[in-house]
């Protein structure tokens, strides 16, 4: 019963530290739109923006094209796009931090509003998992432990994390759990070994 519990616990924050964003925001010409996102180090992050066209069969007018900038908190720019219509990008983080995306358009004149469409995937979310497969051959067992040992490694570096930022005080102190779920977080092989049981 405690494993069973312990292991909805591990799922659960799987699913809330692998973070993925999807918006689509209008962007009047003039004027910037920043979005931030809060990433530890070594975490991988992925990014898609593309301008809405309302005709797929008209160019898209160079006044709606997009400057586009990724930013870390000290400043180190990862990703400069400047007269565009769509881009992406991918960076491993080398600091914890909060990381920023601006996008802008020109002064026009009459004002323009063009419509963005951006999806921001971090952690483990963030690895594309179908190339994984589909490079190796790999067979659909071995990739969904694959997938499941990348969140618990995940969710172990961001206890971490969060321990060393402070940032701890929403979680339960560990003193509070039982001797077995302690004993479970200390020693990730019994966790594996668990998830193997069950698989």
């Amino acid at each position: 019963m405690i494993a069973q519990s312990f292991s909805i616990f591990i799922l659960f924050l799987g699913f809330l530290f692998s973070s993925t964003e999807s918006l689509r925001f209008d962007l009047q010409s003039g004027h910037t739109k920043c979005i931030a996102e809060d990433i530890k180090s070594n975490s991988m992050t992925v990014g898609n923006y593309h301008v809405q066209k309302h005709d797929e069969n008209i160019p898209l007018p160079d006044s709606h094209k997009l400057t586009v900038r990724v930013t870390s908190s000290y400043g180190n720019s990862y990703h400069y796009a400047e007269h565009t219509e769509s881009g992406q990008f991918a960076f491993t983080a080398a600091e914890s931090g909060d990381y920023m995306v601006c996008f802008w358009l020109s002064d026009h004149n009459p004002a323009i509003t063009a419509t963005v469409d951006f999806e921001w995937k971090t952690g483990v979310a963030a690895k594309d998992w179908g190339n994984v497969a589909k490079k190796g051959q790999i067979d659909v067992m071995e990739l969904e432990l694959k997938k499941l040992l990348d969140t618990v490694n995940s969710i172990h570096e961001e206890m971490f994390y969060l321990r060393d930022s402070g940032r701890a005080t929403i979680l339960a102190p560990e003193d509070l759990l039982r001797e077995e779920e302690a004993s479970l977080i200390r020693w990730k092989p019994e966790i594996l070994h668990f998830v193997f049981v069950i698989v």
